[in-house]
């Protein structure tokens, strides 16, 4: 659904079949476990314990910009929702444990373009040219930190580069050149006014070189702020699949995540997913060697089923003190009852759900 143009440098059998692409955050697992959570919530609805609908969200394009978060809300997706659950591979947390917190979970990310003219030349007559390599690695090098005395400390402003090109030829000095990379802020507020302090940073630094430069700042996703009532359901789901002790909290990252727009229309929660073996590597997203514990996809699975089977109106959480235990045996149950404890397991050619 979607990978990453990052090559694959794995060696497993299911590896990438596609040259220079591979799936190196995890999409490809939370496909799975969304499937797996269609799979299992079709058993609850045949035994009679769907207390509501639940629409799946097969949603591609999250690396991309315009990302497909924002292509599927045009395409009305998200009509007739109330709320709405996401789960993210995090391979630093041990496969068996999720991490939730209220509020902001990732940060807001901005893809930033900067293009640097001026005149080239031979690189043994620099005064003649505007060196604009130098200039380059002027900005490169001075404008993250410049920006971070131009806003608010605590909105947590980071601009990295991520690419920097210019010239071909080790003897002469170009005439154009272009830096790429992400802008990153923790808080709403310092996304929505972060392009201006930029612009200014920019003129400062290209002024003593006499290069022209132009930035190009679109506005990329603004941070997912996950809503207390949504937290507690998927928190309650996964004391309920887990227990309690491998509910974990975790803390803001810098990482940005389309499923943010989404929070912009209605409220939900995004935990992460727990996919490193325990004693084992820590690997790092967006890396060709990316590994995952494949025992994460049935628990992401159960959680995301065990949560909607836990969702009540305005996606509130269903309070389960008093409430008999459902048997899957039986038809639906009269009056209140409580949630249903659900597991699947995922195999490579089964998924099945157990309800309890």
């Amino acid at each position: 659904m979607d990978a990453l143009g990052i090559p694959e440098l794995s060696t497993v059998p299911y590896r990438s079949v596609v040259e220079g692409v591979s799936h190196a955050c995890g999409h490809d697992v939370h496909m799975s476990a969304v499937l797996g959570a269609a799979t299992a919530l079709v058993r609850v609805a045949e035994e009679g314990a769907a207390r509501r609908g639940v629409r799946l969200v097969f949603q591609p394009a999250e690396e991309m910009h315009p990302c497909g978060a924002l292509e599927l809300i045009g395409q009305d997706v998200l009509d007739g929702v109330d709320s709405i659950l996401a789960l993210h591979c995090d391979p630093g947390v041990d496969v068996g444990h999720v991490g939730l917190k209220s509020g902001p979970i990732t940060s807001a990310t901005d893809p930033v373009r900067i293009q640097v003219r001026g005149a080239g030349g031979h690189t043994s007559r620099p005064h003649l040219t505007q060196d604009l390599v130098y200039a380059l690695g002027s900005i490169a090098t001075q404008s993250p930190a410049a920006l971070t005395r131009r806003m608010d400390p605590r909105s947590g402003v980071n601009l990295t580069w991520g690419s920097i090109h210019a010239g071909s030829a080790f003897n002469a000095i170009p005439s154009a050149g272009t830096l790429e990379g992400t802008l990153r802020r923790l808080d709403h507020e310092a996304w929505d006014r972060a392009e201006e302090p930029l612009e200014e940073v920019l003129a400062d630094l290209v002024r003593p070189w006499g290069v022209e430069a132009r930035v190009s700042h679109d506005r990329g996703v603004p941070p997912v702020s996950n809503s207390p009532a949504s937290v507690e359901v998927l928190a309650a789901a996964v004391r309920g699949v887990l227990g309690r002790e491998n509910l974990d909290p975790t803390a803001q990252s810098l990482g940005g995540e389309d499923f943010a727009w989404y929070l912009e229309k209605v409220p939900g929660a995004l935990a992460r997913l727990g996919t490193r073996t325990p004693g084992g590597r820590t690997y790092d997203l967006h890396m060709g060697d990316l590994m995952i514990d494949e025992r994460a996809i049935g628990i992401g699975a159960s959680v995301l089923a065990a949560a909607c089977v836990r969702a009540g109106p305005a996606g509130r959480l269903i309070p389960s003190a008093g409430r008999a235990a459902p048997s899957p045996s039986d038809g639906p149950p009269a009056g209140r009852r409580r949630p249903a404890r659900l597991r699947v397991d995922v195999h490579p050619r089964d998924t099945s759900a157990s309800i309890s």
